[in-house]
C-alpha cells in the first residue's frame, strides 16, 4: 500500500490534496484556492524521546485545524479534525 504521506526529506512532506480538502470538508479546488491566498498554514513537528521517528503534521485555515502522527514509513497512525482558536497574527 503507498503512504498517505510521501517524505521528500527530513521534515518535508507531500500529502494527498483530494484527502486534505476531505478533512476540511472542500473540494480540491478550494484547497489550492485557499492555499494561493496564504489562508493555509502547515506546521511540521519532529517526534522526541518515545516519539523518535514520528511527525506531527498540522494544517490549519481559520479555525479549522487538520492533525496527523506519521510514522517513519509515511502512513498515519493517528489523525483528528476539530476546531480551535487560529493562531496569533505573525507580526
Amino acid at each position: 500500500m503507498k503512504p498517505v504521506v510521501q517524505g521528500l526529506a527530513v521534515g518535508q512532506f507531500t500529502l494527498d490534496a483530494e484527502m486534505l480538502a476531505a478533512q476540511f470538508g472542500w473540494t480540491v479546488e478550494t484547497l489550492h484556492d485557499f492555499m494561493r491566498r496564504g489562508l493555509v498554514v502547515s506546521t511540521v513537528e519532529r517526534g522526541e524521546g518515545d516519539d523518535d521517528g514520528k511527525w506531527r503534521l498540522t494544517m490549519r485555515c481559520g479555525n479549522r485545524r487538520w492533525r496527523a502522527i506519521v510514522r517513519a514509513d509515511g502512513e498515519i497512525e493517528t489523525q483528528s479534525f476539530d476546531h480551535s482558536p487560529p493562531p496569533p497574527a505573525r507580526r
